[in-house]
């Protein structure tokens, strides 16, 4: 006997994942460099013990959905909560994507846009962004008149190129879209500016965020949108029952009790950015400006995957990017502790003199 085939794209297609390898030094996957606050975990594990097992979570998230919607000043109907925010942008493909439809993804950019899209039989059409890694609007225009997308994806920060786009660009965006636009803000915290004040229930925007960055719960795995109302119903509809357990809902809501602590964590990071930004300057490399918790840059005089080798074999961990289309030759680099960054920066010296 043999197994069926499976759909012949998937074939076509790899899973996205990061280099997982024993090393001192692990800047390669965007995550916080320290743990959440203490106290947040006190307080989780004791409620905790309280929780009802036996019964099944709150399918609607509630209290999770208001905690999250009093943190930005929108009612929770306009709140979806998802495990990580891969699962809202997989949420928003098969409510407004499929066969038949679109999604414009403008790169180098997120991988999973392209790659979520094509998992839910949505057709993808990739264009470039300018040398600087901004959006070309004149490009965009013509993506959005040609194309028609039913989803145009917008990442800003960018990953993996840290650029954040201009307010004016992203609500040209959004203003001129026959669908449906998502800025996705996965490190929305570490810029100056967020497209979440722009979400009103006639405006064809998703916002997504994540706890895995600047809440320090990567391991936790929960992402949100904000949205209008009638696109979170309709998110919700293609939602699995119960798809959010009990206790990611209880860690999610007790975290947004913690945003002291989050914006003082923000605040280091991004200084400890510029210092990275700094150091690197004064490096052989190429850097390019970064509103996220990362750095990307390309090595002068060596290949991006000989410096990548180099700084492993010094244990230390970075993204190789070198070869993906549009970052010839480029390695990204997260934003860790002080003590990270000097290792980091020490063996990175090494390698590219």
């Amino acid at each position: 006997m043999a197994l069926p085939a499976p759909r012949a794209d998937l074939g076509l297609r790899e899973g996205y994942h990061s280099s997982q390898v024993d090393v001192e030094v692990r800047l390669n996957t965007n995550e916080s460099p320290y743990p959440p606050p203490a106290a947040w975990l006190a307080e989780y594990t004791e409620v905790l013990g309280r929780l009802d097992w036996h019964r099944y979570p709150d399918r609607s998230a509630t209290a999770l959905r208001e905690a999250i919607g009093a943190l930005h000043g929108v009612p929770a109907d306009r709140v979806f909560v998802a495990n990580g925010s891969n699962e809202v942008l997989q949420s928003v493909c098969l409510a407004y994507g499929g066969p038949g439809r679109t999604v414009a993804t403008f790169e180098p950019t997120y991988a999973l846009h392209a790659h979520i899209a094509h998992l839910t039989g949505t057709a993808v059409r990739e264009a470039p962004r300018r040398d600087d890694y901004s959006l070309d609007l004149s490009v965009v225009a013509d993506v959005l008149a040609g194309e028609s997308p039913a989803i145009t994806f917008v990442c800003s920060p960018n990953n993996p190129t840290g650029t954040a786009e201009d307010p004016s660009a992203v609500r040209a965006v959004v203003d001129t879209a026959p669908g449906l636009v998502v800025v996705d803000e996965a490190y929305g915290q570490f810029a100056d500016w967020s497209a979440v004040d722009l979400v009103a229930d006639d405006v064809p925007l998703v916002v997504t965020r994540t706890f895995s960055k600047t809440w320090s719960l990567a391991g936790l795995r929960l992402g949100y949108a904000i949205a209008p109302a009638p696109v979170v119903a309709m998110l919700e509809r293609v939602a699995l029952p119960y798809h959010v357990d009990a206790a990611k809902q209880l860690a999610g809501r007790l975290a947004v009790k913690y945003t002291d602590e989050m914006t003082q964590r923000v605040a280091a990071l991004v200084r400890d950015r510029q210092r990275l930004a700094a150091a690197l300057a004064g490096l052989p490399v190429t850097t390019w400006p970064s509103q996220a918790n990362f750095l990307l840059f390309r090595p002068h005089h060596h290949s991006g995957g000989e410096v990548w080798k180099g700084l492993l074999e010094r244990s230390v961990l970075v993204r190789d990017t070198s070869s993906w289309p549009g970052l010839e030759g480029c390695l990204r680099v997260t934003v860790g502790t002080p003590e990270e960054n000097d290792r980091f920066v020490a063996a990175l010296t090494e390698v590219l003199a």
